[in-house]
């Protein structure tokens, strides 16, 4: 089942690669492809993150009042959750559904020669693979290039693996509900990410680094539709005070009495 997954996930670059001739476009294509196939799902992620924002000051208020009962401080942050609709762990899916197609890609990278001698393709022509005149070949891995050739070399494949290691600093780094103790953790995250991607194809940094841009730009996109879509709301309120008629009773005048 892995084996035709990877075999699926390879026709899908090759029919990228048929027509733009490049295998680090067709990555790219395949990126924003699959970006659009999970948007409702990150949209939601969005929505939710967004909401929590607008509580924040709810969130501060009830960190402080309980500050010394950890239990009720969990049952009144449920209850802000539930009302927000909020699932802290709703914004590792995005990642989690990605890591497959990264998987793959990994290992497709890896034996592209036996996959493209499979499928009939001229080896002269679509090897090596190349991203146009960047990076030489999407499979050779940072430390590989480095080693061999230098860093003047290894520096596209180096910047690619300085955003891959970035990228997981940008959530928390866009998001207002965060912590020292979570920058802490996402900073430590980074520097194993510099350690994992050393020994990655420059395709699947190149896969990383565009799907992380793209969620920066469809998260930034997301916020400000519901930035204005709040304001528009706020700006319909019209508040209608009541006039205030003040009246003012004229006295009666006394008549004059006749003369007999």
């Amino acid at each position: 089942m892995w084996d035709a997954f990877l075999q699926g996930i390879f026709e899908v670059i090759k029919w990228f690669y048929s027509f733009s001739h490049d295998w680090g476009l067709a990555i790219l294509l395949i990126t924003v492809l699959f970006r659009i196939i999970i948007y409702p799902i990150t949209r939601k992620q969005f929505q939710s993150s967004y909401k929590m924002q607008k509580m924040q000051p709810l969130i501060n208020e009830i960190r402080a009042k309980y500050a010394g009962d950890p239990t009720r401080m969990n049952e009144e942050m449920m209850k802000v959750y539930q009302e927000a609709k909020f699932n802290p762990l709703a914004g590792c899916l995005p990642m989690l559904l990605q890591m497959p197609i990264a998987i793959a890609l990994f290992w497709v990278l890896r034996d592209l020669q036996k996959y493209i001698e499979a499928s009939g393709l001229d080896l002269a022509t679509a090897l090596p693979a190349k991203f146009y005149g960047i990076i030489s070949n999407l499979s050779d891995t940072p430390g590989t290039v480095f080693a061999e050739h230098g860093i003047a070399t290894a520096l596209p494949h180096i910047i690619l693996l300085l955003l891959f290691s970035v990228s997981m600093l940008v959530p928390i780094l866009m998001s207002k509900q965060r912590d020292r103790n979570q920058l802490i953790m996402f900073g430590v995250m980074s520097a194993i990410m510099l350690w994992f991607g050393w020994t990655m194809p420059a395709g699947v940094l190149l896969y990383w680094d565009a799907t992380s841009l793209i969620g920066v730009a469809q998260q930034i996109g997301s916020r400000k539709m519901l930035e204005a879509k709040d304001a528009k709301a706020a700006a319909e309120v019209v508040e209608v005070t009541p006039v205030k008629v003040e009246v003012v009773r004229k006295t009666k005048k006394s008549r004059p009495k006749k003369s007999k």
